[in-house]
C-alpha cells in the first residue's frame, strides 16, 4: 500500500488544523487554563478532542506547506480558539469584579491570595465566589459544553484562511464594557446591606464624638459582611448560573453561530 504525498499531506491538515483551535482555546479558557493545570494535561486533553471531532469535519483542500494560506489557516484557528476562551474568561472577571466591590465594602481589600486560575492576586472574597463558579461551571456540564461549541464552531466557522470579522470583536469589547456594571449587579446585596451599616456608623459618630468609631466599626463591618455573605450565597449562586449562560451566549454570538441553538 502506497500513500501520496497528497493524502498525507490531507490527513496531517485534517488534524493539525483543529489541533491548533482547540488547544487555543483550553489554553486560554478558564479552569483547563488554569497555571494549576499542567501543561501536559492540557495537551492530552486537546489531542483527544481533536481526535474526536477531527474525522466528523469535511476535508480541506490541499495547502502547499509553509507557505502564505498555510500560515494564514494557521493563524486563524489561534484566533478563533483564543476569542472563544478569552469570551468565557469574562465571564469569571465579572465574578471577581463582584467579589473585589464586596470585599472593599466590609475592610478586606487588603486580604489577598493568588488566583489559581491566572495566578493573580485576588481577594479573599473574589476567591470564595471564584470557586463557586468553578464549581457550578462543572456541576451545569459547562466543560462539555465547552466541547460542543468547539465543534460547533468548526461548521460555522470551517477551516480556512478567512475566520473571524469586526463585529466579533465590537461584541468582546461591548461585554467587557459592562464588567463593572455584572460585578455591581452581583455585590448590590452586600453592597446595599453594608451601606446601610456604614450609614448607622456616621448617625453614631455624629451623636457620640467621642467614640472611637474606627476602632468599633471594622470589626463590626467585618463580621456583618460575613453574615450578608452567608445568607445572599444561595441568590448569588443563581446569578453566577444566569451570568455563565449569558457567556455562552455570548462566545455564540461571537463566532456567528445562530443556527446552532
Amino acid at each position: 500500500m502506497t500513500i501520496s504525498f497528497a493524502e498525507l499531506n490531507s490527513w496531517i491538515g485534517m488534524f493539525l488544523w483543529p489541533l491548533f483551535r482547540i488547544g487555543a482555546m483550553f489554553t486560554v479558557a478558564p479552569v483547563t487554563g488554569a497555571r494549576s493545570v499542567p501543561t501536559r494535561v492540557r495537551l492530552i486533553l486537546a489531542l483527544a478532542v481533536t481526535l474526536v471531532i477531527a474525522p466528523t469535519l469535511p476535508t480541506h483542500p490541499p495547502v502547499a506547506w509553509f507557505g502564505y494560506e498555510w500560515f494564514m489557516i494557521i493563524a486563524q484557528q489561534i484566533l478563533i480558539g483564543v476569542v472563544m476562551g478569552f469570551a468565557l474568561q469574562l465571564v469569571f472577571a465579572v465574578v471577581i469584579m463582584g467579589g473585589l466591590i464586596v470585599a472593599m465594602q466590609m475592610g478586606l481589600g487588603f486580604a489577598q491570595m493568588v488566583d489559581q486560575l491566572n495566578g493573580a492576586q485576588v481577594p479573599v472574597v473574589s476567591q470564595l465566589y471564584l470557586m463557586m463558579t468553578t464549581l457550578l461551571f462543572l456541576g451545569m456540564d459547562g466543560h462539555l459544553l465547552m466541547v460542543k461549541i468547539l465543534a460547533d464552531s468548526f461548521i460555522v466557522l470551517p477551516i480556512g484562511a478567512e475566520g473571524l470579522d469586526r463585529d466579533s470583536f465590537r461584541l468582546l469589547a461591548d461585554w467587557g464594557a459592562q464588567l463593572y456594571a455584572m460585578g455591581l449587579w452581583i455585590a448590590l446585596p452586600s453592597l446595599a446591606s453594608l451601606l446601610v451599616l456604614n450609614f448607622s456608623f456616621g448617625i453614631m459618630a455624629r451623636s457620640a464624638p467621642q467614640l472611637n468609631i474606627f476602632a468599633v466599626g471594622f470589626p463590626i463591618t467585618m463580621v456583618a459582611g460575613y453574615l450578608v455573605i452567608m445568607f445572599t450565597l444561595p441568590g448569588t449562586a443563581e446569578q453566577f448560573d444566569d451570568i455563565l449562560l449569558q457567556g455562552v451566549q455570548l462566545i455564540r454570538a461571537v463566532i456567528g453561530d445562530q443556527i446552532l441553538g
